[in-house]
């Protein structure tokens, strides 16, 4: 049995919940999230502002791994219309900077040519000093979006400079510690 699947679902008020055969859709104070999921078996039961995923009756290994991944995407889904998610990144490196320019993000990391990267609808980005915050109510795009942009510069081990997760710990390398001295049998 799952225990993330069994979970019971609590629906703030001022939320609803659309439920498809193959489509769910959330809506709250802070805007719509729609997802295509295929409920092979499974079935969404909402009673007042309790929701419930109920599991086929023949529980296999992929059944029980789809209980617990359904009832985390709904509880995403219902979190989020409700409070917005945000990824923080931070970029380090002389002259390196970071511009909001319209639908884009203009990112200045130490290449011959500034990246521009399509900020997706759904998802709002800011930036304070060297700081990116990637803010929106649906997780999974705000964390694609997020990897996306770390992805352009990856933090090297060396000197540290690059983008990385605010709370992403990266182990430093020591280097060339001899300097090119030759050993001396």
């Amino acid at each position: 049995m799952s225990k993330i699947g069994k979970r019971i679902l609590i629906v703030p008020q001022g939320t609803t919940l659309e439920i498809k055969p193959r489509e769910i859709t959330v809506k709250g104070p802070k805007g719509e999230i729609t997802k295509k999921l295929a409920l092979d078996g499974f079935v969404i039961k909402q009673q007042g502002s309790t929701v419930k995923i109920i599991p086929p009756s023949l529980l296999n290994k992929r059944n029980r791994s789809l209980w617990g991944t359904f009832n985390s995407i709904l509880a995403g889904m219902i979190a989020g219309v409700n409070t917005v998610f945000e990824k923080a990144l931070e970029f380090n490196g002389i002259g390196y900077r970071v511009e909001v320019s319209g639908t884009d993000v203009v990112l200045h990391v130490g290449f011959s040519h500034p990246v521009k990267l399509a900020i997706p609808a759904g998802c709002a980005v800011s930036v304070n000093k060297n700081q990116i915050i990637v803010s929106g109510v649906d997780k999974e795009h705000i964390g694609l979006f997020a990897a996306q942009i770390r992805k352009v510069r990856k933090v090297e081990p060396y000197k540290g400079t690059g983008i990385k997760y605010v709370n992403e710990i990266v182990k430093k390398k020591a280097g060339k510690k001899l300097g090119g001295t030759a050993a001396v049998s």
